[in-house]
């Protein structure tokens, strides 16, 4: 497998040269309001990175950490008259809900900056020890031109740098380009350190708990392409001046989610949450927007794209219905088998250049659509379902797309109502069939799909009601 590695401008073999596991360290959010689109489709993007790898059977060990201390957090806290602990608690109970309706793998770890300031205060002192860091009036500052390999991941000099985002103008700073690894203050939350009272600057965070759970150089550091500078850019510099080698092998980013072209952002005002989203077109919908562009493109928040990719869910629906009801033995064996086989060939190509999502998707889809004519042409036996059906759980599982299932009780309730309506069409009460139809959809999420001699059913992905079984 070939991935885009920013740090090198070139796709590069993803392999862990012996190493036991595939380690990526995903930079997550900071906690101070719900989640949005913009981070759904950066998680998505590596949870499906993390599927396929554990699809070929190359284990994985998979870190996304929580940014629990930060000024926007404690300005949230002040705002509502709580703390900075009860906000960020809140918003992490809420990424947890919104990322479990979207069907997320659960990490291996989920550190906390704030269970980690004693690794991140070790970590400045030998910083300092070693001549890259230095105490000024306002807090210990990393001495950029200290690291000769400023620049290399966003490709930018030091004589063109600014401060750059996040990086206030301190004038007891040695140097503009300087950025704090502690910052004292008097006002909580506030943690002793052997310099005085005070929080953490927001990069050492990441680079504290990266270090702290895997070895350097890791496989894979990654996250959105707003964090190559400076976050990313100052994560390599001090861990790789502490350790004196590489810090991660490969980084990977993705493209910011946009609207009308700008970037989606809290700070712009623009965001559409993920429990808005979730809302009104589902967690399966998302999840297929998220990748219907290259990951590393920007992605345009529309209504266009979104129903579009509504639409391809409810063709994935129907296929899963029509492989799961199947009935009839031989039928296009052959044929099946060979289409099956192509699917999978080419899917996994693409999903090996780069992380192809959206050509490997569309190449999903080709099957789908080739089963769905055969089921409509009332040529799918479940001979051909068995065969097929292998292939298309495998990548539904890899793009972590999940068709929801009725429970025990619900099919029941279902299954007699399907049988009343199947009465009411044979004495050719349509109007009273119809009604039936309708409560099916309204009460159960359920939509029928007839055939010549029987009614088949599935659940469907709906803005009012989701049902999910695990």
């Amino acid at each position: 497998m070939k991935v885009y590695n920013t740090l090198t401008r070139r796709l590069e073999d993803l392999n862990s040269d012996g190493a036991a596991s595939t380690r990526i360290y995903l930079c997550g959010v900071t906690v101070y309001d719900n989640s949005h689109v913009g981070h759904a489709r950066t998680i998505v993007v590596f949870d499906i990175l993390r599927r396929y790898l554990l699809s070929k059977n190359c284990p994985v060990e998979f870190i996304q950490n929580f940014t629990d201390v930060d000024d926007k957090i404690i300005n949230r806290a002040i705002q509502e008259g709580s703390t900075a602990e009860e906000v960020a608690s809140r918003y992490i109970q809420n990424y947890f809900k919104d990322f479990s309706s979207l069907n997320v793998l659960v990490a291996d770890r989920y550190p906390r900056a704030t269970e980690h300031i004693r690794e991140m205060i070790q970590l400045i002192s030998a910083l300092m020890y070693k001549g890259h860091a230095y105490l000024s009036p306002n807090g210990i500052y990393f001495h950029v031109r200290s690291f000769s390999g400023y620049g290399k991941l966003s490709k930018k000099s030091i004589e063109d740098l600014d401060a750059g985002a996040r990086i206030e103008v301190d004038q007891s700073k040695e140097d503009p380009l300087d950025f704090a690894l502690w910052k004292f203050y008097s006002d909580p939350p506030v943690w002793e350190s052997p310099w005085g009272m005070g929080r953490p600057g927001w990069h050492i965070e990441c680079s504290a708990m990266a270090l702290k759970y895997f070895e350097s150089p890791f496989e894979i550091h990654g996250g959105g392409y707003d964090l190559v500078f400076p976050h990313h850019e100052n994560e390599i510099a001090q861990s790789e001046s502490l350790s004196g080698k590489q810090f991660a092998k490969i980084w990977i980013h993705s493209g910011m989610v946009t609207v009308n072209s700008e970037k989606m952002s809290k700070s712009l005002g623009n965001i559409v949450t993920i429990q808005d989203a979730l809302g009104r077109w589902g967690p399966n919908t998302i999840r297929i927007y998220s990748i219907s562009v290259h990951y590393s493109k920007p992605l345009d928040y529309s209504e266009k794209l979104l129903n579009e990719s509504k639409h391809k869910w409810r063709q994935i629906e129907i296929c899963a219905c029509e492989l799961r009801f199947a009935i009839g033995n031989q039928g296009y064996l052959t044929e099946v088998e060979q289409l099956s086989d192509q699917t999978m060939k080419a899917f996994e190509s693409a999903m090996e250049d780069n992380l192809n999502t959206s050509l490997a998707f569309t190449v999903f889809l080709k099957l789908v659509t080739e089963l769905n004519r055969y089921a409509a042409e009332e040529k799918l036996t479940a001979d051909m379902s068995k065969i097929a059906g292998v292939v298309f759980n495998n990548i539904v599982n890899v793009l972590g797309l999940r068709v929801i299932e009725a429970n025990d009780i619900e099919k029941k309730e279902i299954e007699s109502l399907i049988s009343m309506r199947d009465q009411l069409r044979e004495q050719k009460k349509f109007y009273e069939s119809d009604a039936i139809r309708k409560k099916l959809v309204d009460e159960f999420s359920v939509e029928l799909i007839d055939h010549k001699k029987r009614t088949i059913w599935g659940k469907v992905e709906g803005a009012s009601r989701l049902h999910f079984v695990d």
